[in-house]
């Protein structure tokens, strides 16, 4: 039997989910099929538990914000000729509650019991919470 497992990604240079999402519709970075995708150096060695239902969970200005099922991974040749790894994921940002990440380097292994809950689908479209008022509340546990 196959687990799920996650990744947890830092999504640097964009201040929140929109611009991930604005910068995932780019044509620098959709495939022809149109899904957005993510290049990476690395192959995940947990490539088919990633692949039986795993999400890559991105954090933004330090918090996981939301996350993106991973479709499927192809192998491209970056224009130095060298193979990497293109994770092609689900177009739909899934918002996720909040939840406090450190920086670090490169993606790492999430363990589904490990990562944050969708938020309900009627709390989708709440307002936005400024950026210092969401960290505060994660900090003390009431998100």
């Amino acid at each position: 039997m196959t687990h799920r497992i996650n990744l947890i990604k830092l999504s640097v240079g964009t201040e929140s989910v929109e611009d991930l999402l604005a910068w995932q519709k780019s044509a620098q970075v959709c495939g022809e099929d149109g899904n957005p995708r993510h290049v990476t150096r690395m192959w995940p060695k947990r490539a088919d538990e990633l692949l039986n239902g795993g999400s890559i969970y991105w954090v933004i200005k330090g918090q996981i914000q939301c996350r993106q099922l991973v479709l499927r991974l192809d192998q491209v040749t970056g224009s130095d000729g060298i193979n990497r790894c293109a994770m092609v994921l689900d177009p739909v940002l899934i918002r996720t509650q909040t939840a406090l990440r450190r920086p670090f380097q490169g993606w790492r292994y999430l363990q589904q019991s490990d990562a944050p809950p969708d938020l309900r689908a009627s709390r989708a479209d709440d307002d936005v919470l400024p950026s210092d008022l969401n960290r505060a509340l994660a900090e003390i546990g009431l998100i």
